[in-house]
């Protein structure tokens, strides 16, 4: 069977990475050469293409280039922000220091995008049956219904004749729905790649109530430890301001904390320079300012990071608890309003011609 290399096949999960990263950092404390781990750790991945540029990442290392430098030469897989903790690592001689916490971080952001999925899959399970028995409802129930009132010229009530042409749409116009479907999906994802449109909907996903509230918290926890991952590697501020900016995939936190990047690196305090950037706290709340406070104060960056990601982990457990606690009614509510149009439609089309025959 041939490999599938279709680019949505062609990159390494968070999964594979934090697994790499970690079983590097348990060679090296071995005293195992990356070389020689590189050559180990391939037996390891079942990514195929993972797995040829591992094979690649070794070709770079044996020909005496830094492991940090080959990474640069692997752009699919590594980032700037995995490359700047290893370069990191490198000068400081702590590789494996830094490559067990790069695993770790990128351990946590996996189990935090799973939480997500799977709290998510419930609501979208449900309002997928919901469609699917309105689009049967419409497509068969309906049709086989109309016909009791085609032989009488009864004036049907307005809900019934809104039923019955939005039924005939969809039975008749199948393929131009589809083609809208499609369309639409396309149109999103040309939305997503362009830079002004993908920060007006990453604006929009923030201000969306319960779901906004989750991404929100998501995108702190993720600020928190990535920016404490880098700057727990000796990588410096501002630099670690701009690459936790990146990693972030939200345009709009991303120009915030590029903002105070600038600043800091007028010797700005970065407590101050968040405050200034989000002066109404809509992006960066006022307990996460008072935590970055601490740390500029007493130093203390591995234990408030940690708080810090902790506190926001618990807050998108919450936040995910109260969005699903709402999908339900949701549901209820939407499942209500068309079964209220059904039964008004029908028993009031019934009832007009029972009257009339009368």
């Amino acid at each position: 069977m041939q490999n599938i290399n279709l680019p949505i096949f062609q990159k390494a999960s968070l999964k594979d990475k934090f697994n790499f990263y970690e079983y590097l950092s348990v060679m090296l404390d071995g005293w195992v050469t990356i070389s020689e781990t590189l050559d180990s750790v391939q037996s390891k991945i079942k990514n195929q293409f993972f797995k040829e540029k591992i094979k690649e990442l070794q070709t770079y290392v044996s020909s005496w280039d830094s492991f940090s430098k080959s990474m640069k030469k692997v752009p699919q897989i590594f980032s700037n922000w995995e490359i700047a903790i290893v370069e990191s690592g490198e000068t400081t001689w702590k590789l494996s220091v830094s490559l067990w916490n790069l695993s770790d971080n990128l351990r946590k952001s996996h189990d935090l995008r799973s939480k997500i999925k799977a709290a998510l899959t419930y609501p979208t399970i449900i309002f997928a049956f919901l469609a699917l028995a309105i689009v049967i409802v419409l497509t068969y129930v309906i049709p086989a219904v109309s016909q009791l009132f085609e032989t009488s010229e009864v004036a049907l009530p307005a809900a019934t004749v809104a039923l019955i042409a939005t039924s005939n749409f969809m039975i008749y116009n199948w393929p131009i729905l589809i083609l809208f479907i499609a369309t639409a999906i396309v149109l999103f994802y040309g939305y997503k790649s362009s830079e002004k449109w993908k920060a007006n909907l990453d604006y929009f996903i923030l201000g969306l109530p319960l779901i906004g509230k989750v991404y929100k918290n998501y995108l702190l926890a993720s600020l928190s430890t990535s920016l404490g991952t880098l700057i727990a590697s000796w990588v410096p501020v501002v630099k670690s301001l701009s690459l936790t900016a990146k990693s972030l995939d939200n345009l709009v936190y991303e120009a915030h904390i590029m903002t105070v990047m600038e600043k800091v690196s007028l010797w700005q305090k970065i407590t101050d320079s968040f405050a200034e950037v989000d002066p109404e706290h809509k992006f960066f709340p006022l307990d996460f300012l008072q935590m970055l406070s601490v740390w500029e104060k007493t130093a203390s960056l591995d234990t408030v990071t940690k708080k810090l990601t902790a506190q926001y982990t618990r807050e998108v457990d919450y936040s995910l608890w109260n969005l699903t606690k709402w999908i339900e009614p949701i549901a209820i509510l939407v499942a209500g309003i068309f079964v209220l149009w059904f039964a008004f439609a029908i028993f009031g089309a019934i009832l007009k011609v029972t009257q009339t025959v009368g």
